[in-house]
């Protein structure tokens, strides 16, 4: 992990999982790069906000694969969820639900029981799903069970907004469509992360003040 700058109250703490990702970037605000999955991604958090300053909340920026014929732009994720952590399963079990999906702007807030709901579904949310998993999905059985819960998927996202709960910080999730999460989806990433890092650039720029 790799904390740029100084976390204070009065500003966001930007975490990104690549130096790639933030290569652009241009702001004054404290940038973390925790590098790539969920236990990296809730160390770093846990790890950079130690000390006891919270900043103003946590904006998780970065590229996520696209599930659905047509998806591109940047999104504001909705609802997160864990894609390779069983909870209903582990509820039936233990009687606990610690990996729950978890609800984002404008409700941060832990759903009381999980629940998939596609945006497009009536009286869903009106941002993507987001699925996070400590798999990069290209393609196969995988990409379409998500695709049928999800609309976007990742490797860090989850664990940025769960550490954010655990501490008390306001999370957002922003996501740019990097890919279609296929069996190319690897070099497609290679080859754009470039181009990705640029419009995340702009985002940062010009969305957060």
């Amino acid at each position: 992990m790799e904390l740029l700058g100084t976390v204070d109250l009065a500003h966001p703490l930007v975490v990104v999982a690549l130096e790639q990702e933030a290569r652009h970037f241009v702001t004054d605000f404290p940038v973390l790069v925790t590098g790539v999955g969920k236990v990296r991604a809730a160390m770093a958090v846990a790890h950079a906000l130690g000390g006891g300053v919270r900043p103003r909340e946590l904006v998780n920026v970065g590229t996520a694969g696209g599930l659905h014929p047509g998806m591109a732009g940047t999104h504001e994720i909705a609802m997160v969820f864990q894609h390779d952590f069983d909870d209903p399963a582990l509820h039936a079990v233990t009687g606990r639900h610690d990996g729950p999906p978890l609800a984002l702007s404008p409700v941060r807030a832990v759903m009381p029981e999980p629940r998939y709901v596609l945006p497009s579904a009536p009286g869903g949310p009106t941002a993507p799903v987001l699925a996070s998993g400590d798999r990069f999905v290209a393609g196969g059985p995988l990409r379409d069970r998500l695709a049928s819960i999800a609309d976007l998927v990742d490797m860090e996202g989850y664990a940025v907004a769960a550490a954010g709960a655990a501490l008390g910080v306001p999370t957002r999730l922003v996501k740019h469509v990097s890919d279609t999460a296929d069996e190319v989806a690897g070099s497609t990433w290679v080859e754009s992360v470039d181009a990705f890092s640029r419009v995340l650039a702009e985002w940062v720029g010009t969305r957060l003040g």
